[in-house]
């Protein structure tokens, strides 16, 4: 059955994006032949007039003259390497599930066109990874997005594993209703970051942990806490998703360690040298147990120099720790 010829530019669009590069083009009597099987079918001269319609609207169609002319596209959105790298992530990330991850790489493959999608995805590595478990992932990142967005309250129900791998729900399944402020990814794990009226302070939940999640009627409860609330420097001071006390943390540490100190607080930390093989650094953390034991397992590398506060933490945590295997 012929179809509406005002939409054949896109078709010729959509063939040539899905099934060509610049190592497979497409001769015109195939593209034609492709048209035809879909409902559009056209001339030479018609389908000349198509394509040069589709560049000058800046739809860019490439062609090389051999004995006919053969076309393909060439610019896309995302290089192999970057599509590479996207896949690769979505591999590695362990709050998406099995399923979604097959159904993610696979999306993502395709925006390199059919030839080089097949060769993206033989390329692809599992990292066997444990995955999450929870199917509703996408739905509630993205009810949490429109929540944000409509500024309203959201709540769910909220969960950990027991020894048998069942869902243990906390407070009884009672539901949390929180603010919700943003959403962050850290340590391979995706976290909603919230104002909690109830205690409040700002909370953080893993989404892979949420469930029966529902975007409320209540508008959210702007506290002066929540209207402060800078995201991208409470990302910074998170130390892998576990509050503590604000602090600046200065420290002494091994020069061999600069790698790994970089690696934890990024490019911006200011590091210099201190005495003999050392250097000394400060930044901006939240004092929590994970912290205290990051501080810790460098052994003699890496010290706390101050404030005394924390340092007098660091020894009450390495005494209680100590303590377990007296």
């Amino acid at each position: 059955m012929e179809k509406d010829k005002k939409l054949r530019p896109l078709k010729i669009w959509e063939i040539l994006r899905r099934e060509t590069d610049e190592d497979h083009p497409m001769g015109t009597e195939a593209l034609r032949e492709k048209l035809k099987e879909s409902g559009y079918p056209c001339t030479r001269k018609t389908l000349y007039a198509d394509i040069a319609l589709l560049n000058a609207h800046g739809y860019e169609i490439m062609h090389t003259r051999k004995i006919s002319n053969e076309y393909y596209v060439a610019d896309r959105s995302f290089d192999i390497p970057e599509l590479q790298i996207l896949m690769d992530a979505v591999q590695a990330a362990s709050f998406i599930t099995d399923k979604k991850t097959k159904e993610l790489v696979g999306k993502i493959a395709q925006l390199a066109g059919d030839k080089k999608a097949e060769v993206l995805q033989k390329n692809t590595v599992e990292f066997h990874i444990p995955k999450s478990d929870n199917e509703q992932i996408y739905y509630i990142v993205d009810k949490i997005a429109n929540a944000i967005e409509q500024r309203r309250q959201i709540s769910f129900l909220y969960f950990d594993y027991d020894i048998y791998h069942q869902r243990a729900y906390r407070k009884d399944r009672r539901r949390y209703i929180v603010n919700p402020l943003s959403t962050v990814f850290s340590n391979d794990n995706y976290y909603l970051m919230c104002y909690d009226d109830k205690h409040g302070n700002i909370g953080h939940y893993r989404i892979d942990r949420m469930d029966d999640m529902r975007i409320e009627l209540a508008p959210i409860n702007e506290t002066e806490e929540s209207k402060k609330f800078d995201s991208s420097r409470h990302k910074r001071a998170l130390f892998e998703m576990f509050s503590g006390e604000d602090a600046r943390v200065s420290f002494q540490a091994d020069k061999t360690l600069v790698d790994h100190i970089f690696d934890k607080f990024g490019k911006d930390v200011h590091i210099a040298y201190g005495e003999g093989n050392t250097v000394i650094f400060s930044a901006d953390v939240q004092v929590s147990n994970r912290f205290l034991g990051w501080c810790c397992s460098f052994g003699d590398m890496l010290k706390v120099t101050a404030p005394q506060s924390v340092v007098n933490q660091v020894n009450d945590f390495l005494a209680e720790t100590a303590g377990q295997y007296k």
